[in-house]
């Protein structure tokens, strides 16, 4: 069964309409054992860094989530669901992150409008199993202040202002910086792409 995490602020209907509509059953999870049981874990993420990352403690959740992403379980991060995958960020430095990775997200310079919102294409690497069946340069919903350098992980690149990771991909581990629940047809390609892996 494929878990969607309820921490109290993600995009759960979205979501959740999205894999009704592709007709993929699914629960939503705020339990230990609703993912302990999961065969999939979608994390959507909207909302802020340290509010995420204390609901998450205050559901006595976190163990289990990275218990079993470490475990091998396919895992899909959404926006502040992919930035929660790593140590720390700008936006909450005294909120540790799952730090299932090692590095921090960081903001846009203040040269820049922030949030980035809106379309935006998405520059992908050869070797990326998420994006293979898109062409590079694939337009996505985006809205963040926050992100990832380019980094080992990276197997999509996007622009404003700078270059940085718009999709991250190791193992099982999958995190995309946009939204899929809100990019039309490449959002449900792209969330049928991470469930057919």
């Amino acid at each position: 069964m494929i878990a969607v995490i309820d921490y109290g602020a993600g995009n759960l209907r979205s979501v959740g309409n999205l894999l009704e509509s592709m007709q993929r059953p699914y629960t939503i999870a705020k339990t230990r054992n609703a993912i302990q049981s999961a065969s999939k874990i979608i994390l959507p993420g909207v909302g802020h860094f340290g509010q995420m990352m204390r609901s998450l403690d205050d559901l006595k959740i976190r163990a289990a989530l990275t218990e079993r992403i470490r475990s091998g379980v396919p895992f899909l991060g959404i926006c502040l669901g992919m930035q929660a995958l790593f140590e720390r960020s700008a936006e909450a430095p005294e909120a540790a992150g799952l730090g299932i990775f090692k590095g921090a997200i960081e903001r846009f310079p203040y040269t820049v409008r922030v949030p980035q919102m809106g379309w935006n294409r998405v520059e992908s690497s050869p070797q990326s199993r998420l994006l293979q069946s898109f062409p590079s340069n694939s337009w996505f919903y985006f809205a963040h202040s926050y992100y990832l350098p380019e980094c080992s992980l990276t197997a999509g690149v996007t622009e404003y202002s700078l270059r940085y990771s718009s999709v991250i991909e190791r193992g099982n581990i999958f995190g995309v910086q946009f939204h899929p629940e809100k990019s039309s047809d490449s959002g449900r390609d792209l969330l049928a792409s991470f469930l057919d892996l």
